[in-house]
């Protein structure tokens, strides 16, 4: 991304990739509202992102992928691009790289060679199985545990709340070993695991807990060293917790574009919305946060493209202005449009749903904004 001034332009490698995401969003529009009210996998969608190939970016050239390495600012564009057409087709694409990339990076020979041309495809669905009953934020307290046995690795506890459970084909799954945390990969038809669907989200989701119920797999399921999880983990946020603000700030965008097209259209007292004060006020509030947003999460993922670590910082608050401006924007969005904001499965009643859970998961605004605070404070 080239900077000029306080202005981002992106290189025309990246703008044809956002393209192409545009294009996707596209394809999917005639069925986003099925989709995105289903906690199924919508084979539609899925095979939409297979033939566009977008899924190749989460996953390195030299497996399959589309680029030499994950890139960051790659997919935060195409999450943006595709969450402004359908939730559904944003969460299939961004599972890919969050529940592949510790494969990437610490799986062996075998497993990447296995694993990760098939993610690329979509052949297989990727999870990562990280949250518990008591163990949301705070994954110390993670309580299933792995063991070795007789040369095997034995797993027991429960996985609650994880994306994909039930479609997808293997579950990268932190368990307790010892005094430590260690990350496992687990095909899903091993013995011993059982799927069952989490409560249903106000914004449906594919979604299940895992039971581990002396689950065995080989020693060499273990990615990296034994209790060396939070590396994985935290490597896998420094690359993929910026896409969450891409696609926070495609979800505003599009809420805008419905509220602006409804205020240009609609009459009342005479003259179109637009030209009515406050609701003029409600969409210069809503644009204005949206390109602020847009500045930050560029600048966030161009950072975290040239060095992910030292970005995560900026990639956190980036996350965090980009979802709680999504739920200022929505709620605008719906103030504008008036009794037609609120009519059950229309675009932007789905946007209004789909903004609040942004500020929840892959690191809550109230918890990213403690370590913010301690970076500032550290400085």
């Amino acid at each position: 991304m080239e900077k000029r001034g306080l202005s981002f332009e992106l290189d025309p490698r990246d703008a044809a990739v956002q393209e192409e995401a545009r294009r996707l969003g596209e394809k999917v529009a005639p069925f986003a509202a099925e989709a995105d009210a289903s906690s199924r996998v919508h084979e539609g969608v899925r095979a939409a992102l297979r033939d566009s190939g977008l899924a190749g970016l989460m996953v390195p050239a030299a497996y399959g992928g589309r680029t030499e390495s994950v890139d960051p600012l790659l997919v935060c564009l195409v999450r943006e691009a595709l969450m402004a057409a359908s939730s559904h087709v944003d969460s299939l694409f961004a599972l890919q790289g969050i529940g592949s990339y510790a494969i990437t990076l610490a799986g062996t020979d075998a497993q990447r060679e296995r694993w990760l041309p098939r993610v690329a495809r979509l052949d297989s669905l990727a999870a990562l199985a990280l949250t518990e009953e008591n163990a949301g934020s705070d994954l110390k307290a993670v309580s299933t545990t792995v063991t070795e046995k007789d040369g095997r690795l034995v797993l027991n506890g429960r996985k609650t709340f994880i994306s994909n459970a039930g479609a997808a084909d293997f579950y990268l799954t932190l368990a307790r070993e010892g005094e430590g945390l260690s990350m496992v990969l687990v095909p899903a038809e091993t013995p011993g695991l059982s799927v069952t669907p989490s409560p249903e989200l106000l914004a449906p989701h594919v979604l299940g807990d895992l039971e581990f119920g002396g689950v065995e797999v080989g020693r060499d399921a273990r990615l990296g060293p034994p209790g060396g999880a939070m590396k994985l983990v935290l490597s896998t946020l420094t690359v993929f917790r910026v896409s969450v603000a891409g696609a926070a700030l495609g979800l505003a965008a599009g809420a805008l574009g419905e509220a602006a097209r409804h205020a240009a259209r609609r009459e009342q007292f005479g003259r179109p919305l637009v030209r009515i004060g406050p609701v003029a006020q409600l969409l210069a509030d809503a644009w204005t946060d949206v390109e602020m947003v847009r500045l930050l999460t560029y600048q966030a993922a161009d950072a975290a493209r040239r060095d992910p670590a030292a970005a995560l910082n900026r990639s956190s608050m980036a996350k965090v202005a980009a979802t709680e401006a999504a739920c200022r924007v929505v709620d605008r969005c719906v103030q504008v449009m008036g009794r037609w904001g609120l009519i059950a499965g229309s675009p932007i009643e789905r946007y209004y749903r789909q903004a609040r859970p942004m500020r929840v998961y892959e690191g809550a605004s109230e918890v990213l904004k403690l370590g913010i605070a301690r970076e500032l404070c550290a400085r």
